[in-house]
């Protein structure tokens, strides 16, 4: 027991020296021992470090999950925490475009999976659901690569340098107390037991300045080692991109080639496909009301009764196809294009076809050739050229 009190009493002084240091060193009264400017640039380097490490690593986790209750799990990021505290593998968990995926496909078989909306339910389900496992799969890369690095940066070299600065900064204090004891000490015995503290306080701030000085020093490794992590980031960042780039286009393709399988007087394309057709005025009249515009496509005039009438869209035989004597266009092909059936004609992103419409024809759709190949193509994927 007299052990101890002495030790707290002891504790108690040296705290109460350092405080009045401190204090004095606040009000201008007493010296303070500078650090050189080499040290100094390593503690701003690393408190930078520090800093914005913080800042990228929230900022990440926000964009890796923006809705802290996904799923429906209110403490989605509570629960990961305990389980990373328990040293256990988190659960997986299904991620928004998973989740939308599950509706989609459960409201395709209520609807009746062999409804045109039902289909297109059904196709668009499944790509959401790859995009979902794909961001999945990000997610767990970014985390594993790039985010556990910042967090092992911050929970452990960090906390390891701050204690390291606490550490120095008692030291310095205690220095500057025994340099102000010297100057006061007026006897030889008080001079000397004075010196010999202030030689003892010199050695162990030296000591301690080292230290932390390795430490410091050691950020430019810790740069290194975020750097790798960065590129390993991006370059999962990018194969996330293009994969559900990927997905898309498939499912682009999918929607284009099924147009033609949606119900009569399903809606298709914009609003004025429900206006009155073009018979009910004439084209005079249509060109006053609306004004100058991009030209129309020109539509293969077909005779009432003729035996050779041009085909409609359903049954093409692109060998039948006639295109009109004059007013075709030209088009350039936005994106590659897989033809569906022998009706239809492949694109290649890029190229360029020429381009009309036939009677009857869905707006969608329009008669595409290239040399001697001939059929459907989709409007969407094409850009419409004077």
């Amino acid at each position: 027991m007299d052990f101890n009190m002495k030790k707290l009493a002891s504790d108690a002084g040296v705290f109460f020296t350092r405080a009045v240091q401190f204090t004095e060193e606040k009000l201008g009264q007493a010296e303070k021992t500078e650090l050189d400017a080499h040290f100094e640039n390593l503690l701003a380097r690393a408190d930078g470090t520090k800093n914005w490490t913080e800042k990228i690593l929230r900022q990440t986790e926000v964009l890796l999950q923006p809705n802290p209750s996904l799923s429906g799990l209110p403490g989605a990021r509570v629960e990961e925490f305990l389980y990373e505290k328990l040293d256990r593998k988190v659960p997986s968990r299904v991620t928004n475009g998973e989740l939308l995926a599950q509706y989609m496909i459960e409201a395709a078989n209520d609807f009746g999976p062999g409804t045109p909306y039902g289909k297109t339910l059904i196709k668009v389900g499944e790509t959401e659901r790859r995009l979902g496992g794909a961001e999945r799969d990000f997610i767990h890369s970014a985390s594993i690569n790039f985010l556990s690095p910042l967090r092992n940066f911050l929970e452990g070299d960090w906390r390891t340098i701050s204690k390291e600065r606490r550490i120095l900064e008692n030291r310095r204090l205690d220095l500057d107390a025994c340099k102000a004891r010297l100057k006061k000490a007026k006897a030889a015995e008080a001079k000397a037991a004075a010196e010999h503290e202030l030689r003892m306080a010199q050695t162990e701030f030296d000591r301690q300045a080292e230290v932390t000085r390795l430490l410091l020093e050691g950020i430019s490794s810790t740069h290194v080692n975020h750097l790798r992590c960065l590129h390993e980031f991006a370059e999962a960042q990018a194969t996330y991109y293009a994969q559900c780039y990927q997905y898309m286009l498939d499912l682009q393709k999918q929607l284009g080639s099924s147009r033609g399988e949606m119900l009569p007087g399903t809606f298709v394309g914009n609003v004025e496909s429900t206006s009155p057709p073009p018979t009910t005025a004439s084209p005079t009249a249509m060109a006053a009301a609306t004004g100058p515009a991009v030209p129309t496509i020109p539509v293969v005039p077909t005779v009432v009764g003729a035996p050779n009438s041009a085909p409609t869209v359903e049954g093409l035989n692109p060998g039948d196809v006639k295109p009109p004597a004059s007013g075709t266009r030209k088009a350039r092909v936005l994106y590659d294009y897989q033809a569906a059936d022998s009706g239809e004609l492949s694109l290649l992103a890029d190229e360029m076809i020429t381009v009309y419409s036939l009677p009857g024809m869905d707006p969608d759709w329009l008669i595409g050739e290239r040399g001697n190949q001939k059929g459907k193509v989709p409007v969407t994927y094409l850009e419409l050229l004077s």
